[in-house]
């Protein structure tokens, strides 16, 4: 991979994704366990239906909605875990660029805030984009949960 540093910013993404994979794996068998019960799965079992089908067919659509809702708090989580680890300066490390390592650097700048209002928003805008990346997150998978569901405007 070439520099220790990206081997260790690497390693730590790992750890946190198989740390929350638990998460997401609980939550799955869950849903799965409810819909293998419900009418319409059990009509699909009687039927001599095929596994796949039994998965693709009746499963997977109706895990899709929690499954992405999910999947959006996930990647929200994850992605403040990364910033708030690069912040407190032990997750990824410069020349690899992160938002959180952004935020801690300029924080300098809130000193200089009489002689220049600018500089002191540094800060700000660096913490302003981590925030807006996790609402446009969250709002990307409340559309497709929207769409997804059928309903009209």
């Amino acid at each position: 991979f070439g520099s220790q540093k990206a081997v260790i910013t690497l390693m730590m993404v790992l750890i946190i994704a198989v740390l929350d994979s638990t998460r997401v794996f609980r939550l799955s068998r869950a849903v799965g366990m409810n819909i293998v019960v419900m009418d319409f799965f059990e009509a699909a079992k009687l039927r001599g239906e095929k596994m796949s089908y039994l998965i693709f067919r009746e499963i997977a659509p109706n895990a899709f909605a929690p499954l992405l809702a999910e999947f959006g708090l996930r990647f929200c989580f994850v992605f403040l875990t990364i910033a708030s680890l690069s912040f407190l300066g032990v997750g990824i490390q410069p020349p690899l660029a992160d938002w959180g390592t952004m935020v801690r650097d300029l924080s300098n700048f809130i000193n200089f805030a009489m002689l220049s209002p600018l500089t002191a928003a540094l800060p700000l805008m660096a913490a302003g984009a981590i925030a807006l990346l996790t609402v446009a997150v969250n709002f990307v998978v409340d559309w497709m949960l929207h769409r997804a569901s059928g309903l009209k405007e």
